[in-house]
């Protein structure tokens, strides 16, 4: 996550984002030829920040792009910079990306594109869209920064609540980017996970009171807690009923219960109080039959009352499935739209007829889900189903 925190230092310094990417771009590569023959420094952070912000200086001065008194504020504060990036940076910057002016979905998309470092073809592929399409949103995105003068740092007190839904949203669209990357191996993003976690400690610092906000980091932290388990010494992917829940980190498990316990007791449970609350059930469960299913269940039907949607619902279909059977499972995806392109609807369905022994329509489901993108490590994955099928 060095580059998302130097952009973001340097979007703070400069004000724009541009300039940030740029500097920050000239800076890499002069790390990759000066780090082959001197090595890594022990501060790669603070080396790339200070190299940056003398090509951002560079490009202020020789361009001129600002008005007067704005290219000299700008100046001013590159020169009076710390060698060492700002640790908060990145909130100030999620904020920002999140200002109410800017579309929900490109609020995402332009908080993966900077503290992320996602290039546009991975983005693209997160969100089943062209290319060329979301290089325009990130495009007009930055205009809007830039004409609205949208400041860059944490919102007052009083603005922080009208901004807290999207900011939560987006910080976990983060985390999922890094649980379950877009492209590569499963896990091969996972700093994007833990930034995440990072970010939403500093959230709860910042928002003590709010209890969604506390969910949204339970429910991180119960669900990295089964990172070292979910790939096996090959890096094929382990289901989660087969996983080695010796591997899992309990001390992260015990704090995201303990956290979930707080907040629900104010009788308000939210989309990410109640996913957490689902994600410790599965955490405290010795294995895959001592799980709590009928309690899971409960928790899904309350979860897709307050946030309806496809992923609730496939997830749903997979824990009632446990509880009455397959064919329940199943009567609950029929009616599920807008899920052509997304592998893990039709590998559910494919899972669930194969339980039933319907093995050619099981076949057909999985070929459906090759069709779509996905990483790496879903795709041997189902490969290796549907072979098993033959």
């Amino acid at each position: 996550m060095e580059g998302g925190q130097v952009l973001a230092t340097l979007i703070r310094l400069t004000g724009d984002i541009d300039v940030a990417e740029d500097a920050l771009q000239e800076a890499a590569l002069v790390a990759l030829e000066k780090w082959r023959h001197a090595g890594v420094p022990d501060n790669p952070g603070a080396w790339l920040t200070t190299v940056a912000r003398h090509k951002a200086l560079d490009h202020l001065r020789r361009e001129g792009r600002r008005r007067d008194k704005e290219n000299e504020a700008a100046i001013t504060m590159l020169d009076s910079a710390a060698e060492r990036p700002d640790p908060d940076d990145r909130l100030r910057l999620i904020f920002t990306c999140c200002h109410p002016s800017l579309s929900p979905e490109t609020r995402v998309i332009l908080t993966l594109r900077t503290i992320g470092g996602l290039s546009t073809p991975e983005i693209a592929r997160a969100f089943l869209m062209p290319d060329a399409t979301i290089g325009q949103r990130i495009s007009r995105a930055k205009k809007k920064i830039s004409v609205a003068a949208i400041p860059y740092r944490l919102p007052p007190d009083h603005e922080l609540p009208d901004r807290l839904s999207a900011v939560l949203a987006t910080l976990y669209v983060i985390f999922t980017t890094g649980h379950h990357s877009f492209t590569g191996r499963l896990d091969s993003r996972i700093d994007l996970a833990e930034e995440a976690i990072r970010l939403g400690r500093v959230l709860t610092t910042l928002m003590p009171d709010e209890h969604e906000v506390h969910g949204l980091l339970a429910l991180m932290l119960a669900t990295h807690a089964r990172r070292r388990s979910r790939l096996d010494r090959n890096g094929d992917l382990v289901l989660l009923a087969e996983q080695d829940r010796r591997l899992w980190d309990r001390s992260a498990i015990t704090e995201a219960s303990a956290l979930v316990e707080r907040s629900l007791r104010r009788h308000r449970p939210g989309p990410y109080q109640i996913q957490a609350a689902i994600a410790c059930l599965h955490g405290d469960a010795d294995s895959d039959a001592h799980t709590d299913w009928k309690q899971i269940v409960d928790l899904y039907r309350a979860l897709e009352r307050v946030a309806p949607g496809p992923v609730v619902r496939v997830n749903r279909a997979v824990a009632e499935a446990k509880v009455f059977g397959a064919t329940a499972g199943l009567a609950l995806l029929e009616d599920v739209s807008g899920v052509g392109a997304w592998h893990l609807y039709w590998s559910t369905q494919a899972e669930l007829m194969r339980q039933l022994g319907r093995t050619s329509e099981a076949g057909e489901a999985y070929r459906r889900a090759l069709d779509c993108e996905m990483n790496d490590s879903d795709r041997r994955f189902l490969e290796g189903r549907l072979e098993s099928l033959r």
